[in-house]
C-alpha cells in the first residue's frame, strides 16, 4: 500500500530543508501525467518522465477518499508514452486532465519525499511509505513532516488532478 501526505511547500525553502534534514537527493523528474475520466475513487494515467525517456500506465484506487493519502496502486513500465495513451482513448476512455511538474525525489529512513514544481499551482511535498502498515508508515510521515516544520494546516488532500481542473475551470 502507498501511503502518502501531499503538503503545500515553498520549492526552495524546502529543497535547503530536507538537504539539511540529510535526505539523500535521488533524482530529478519532468513529468507529463495524462489522467483519463474514470469516476472517483479510481485513477488511471500514463506518466512520461520526459529527461529519462521512461513512461509508465498506472492504475491507482483511493482506500481513503477525501483525504486521497492511501492508494491501492498498480503500475507498469511501458515503452512508448503516445502510444499507450492513443489505445486507451480507442479503448473508449476520455482524457480528463494533464498534469505537469518538475519533481525532485529525495529519502531519508525508508521515506521518499517528493518535491514537485507543478505547473500553474506552485510547489508541493508528497512525502510517501509503501507500507503494509498504515498506522505506522502515517506515524514515520508526520514525524518527518514536523521535522521539516509542516503540519495539518499545511496538508493539501486535493489530488493533482482536482486542483489543475480548478485552475483551469476543466
Amino acid at each position: 500500500m502507498e501511503i502518502e501526505v501531499k503538503f503545500r511547500v515553498d520549492f526552495e525553502e524546502t529543497k535547503r530543508k530536507l538537504e539539511s534534514l540529510g535526505a539523500s537527493f535521488v533524482g530529478e523528474e519532468l513529468q507529463e501525467d495524462v489522467y483519463f475520466s474514470l469516476p472517483l475513487p479510481k485513477l488511471l494515467r500514463v506518466r512520461k518522465i520526459g529527461n529519462l525517456g521512461k513512461a509508465y500506465l498506472t492504475y491507482k484506487e483511493i482506500k481513503d477518499p477525501g483525504r486521497n493519502e492511501e492508494f491501492d496502486e498498480l503500475e507498469v513500465e511501458v515503452s512508448d508514452f503516445d502510444t499507450t495513451v492513443e489505445i486507451l482513448r480507442r479503448l473508449g476512455f476520455k482524457e480528463d486532465v494533464t498534469v505537469r511538474k518538475r519533481r525532485l525525489v529525495y529519502r531519508l529512513s525508508g521515506v521518499t519525499f517528493e518535491l514537485n514544481d507543478v505547473e500553474g499551482l506552485g510547489g508541493f511535498l508528497d512525502i510517501e511509505v509503501i507500507s503494509d502498515d498504515i498506522e505506522d508508515a502515517k506515524k514515520k510521515i508526520w514525524e518527518v513532516a514536523e521535522a521539516l516544520g509542516l503540519n495539518e494546516e499545511d496538508v493539501e488532500p486535493r489530488l493533482y488532478r482536482e486542483l489543475v481542473k480548478g485552475v483551469y475551470g476543466l
